[in-house]
């Protein structure tokens, strides 16, 4: 019995030894605390604040290279902007060009990224007239024919002439108004529309559109920045 009791408090004497249990009751004690050092406790509430402003410096420096490359009309003392809801349907456009293994990025694929996209004048107006992503795409298909199943599209497919065409033609159109503010993703789409030669125009006809869609949006063509957020 006395060899046994010995045994025991050598055990628990090693137990409390501050070599074996120091580390341990100081992790713990550090994951129990129910309240965080407010220093700790600014730092997880200022990250999604940084991260959103460095997401915005980045959309900005998108606006600026949105590749506009020869509009007809000198811009003069005006800064040209392009709007937050335009950058984000060109990127979706290039994702979607990408899904139909396309090598370039057409008018059809700038149609997409616009529906995509989907908070636009544009892209409300050609759902309520039952042009969809799907119905897009498939039209497209008919207009282009499909790629081959094992083409791969690089991550920025180039811009086809047309394409090129619709963004300088956008920009146009904007300036032509005399007044400030920014291409919007419905200026994109007129501009689409109006090359009645490009891909995007003869999918939308395939597609029951027409001049007279197209006149009701022309009429708010600069109001997508009232809109709600850009």
């Amino acid at each position: 019995m006395a060899a046994a009791a010995q045994t025991a408090a050598t055990f628990l004497s090693f137990l409390s030894s501050s070599h074996h249990h120091t580390a341990p009751s100081s992790s713990v004690s550090f994951l129990a605390t129910p309240v965080l050092p407010a220093s700790v406790r600014a730092a997880a509430a200022g990250a999604p604040t940084l991260t959103s402003r460095c997401r915005g410096r980045r959309i900005a420096a998108a606006v600026a290279q949105l590749p506009t490359k020869n509009p007809e009309l000198a811009s003069g003392e005006k800064k040209i902007r392009w709007s937050s809801r335009a950058v984000r349907s060109f990127a979706m456009a290039e994702l979607e060009a990408r899904k139909m293994r396309y090598p370039t990025t057409g008018t059809e694929g700038l149609l997409m990224g616009i529906l995509v996209e989907g908070t636009s004048g544009a892209a409300k107006l050609m759902r309520a007239n039952g042009i969809s992503l799907l119905t897009v795409r498939d039209a497209a298909a008919e207009v282009l024919g499909k790629s081959e199943m094992f083409y791969f599209s690089p991550m920025h497919p180039p811009l086809t002439e047309s394409a090129q065409k619709a963004l300088d033609q956008a920009v146009n159109e904007k300036l032509k108004t005399g007044e400030d503010g920014e291409v919007t993703a419905n200026h994109l789409f007129l501009a689409i529309w109006s090359d009645k030669e490009s891909a995007g125009h003869k999918v939308l006809a395939s597609l029951g559109f027409d001049d007279q869609k197209a006149s009701l949006l022309a009429k708010t063509a600069d109001e997508e920045a009232a809109m709600g957020p850009r």
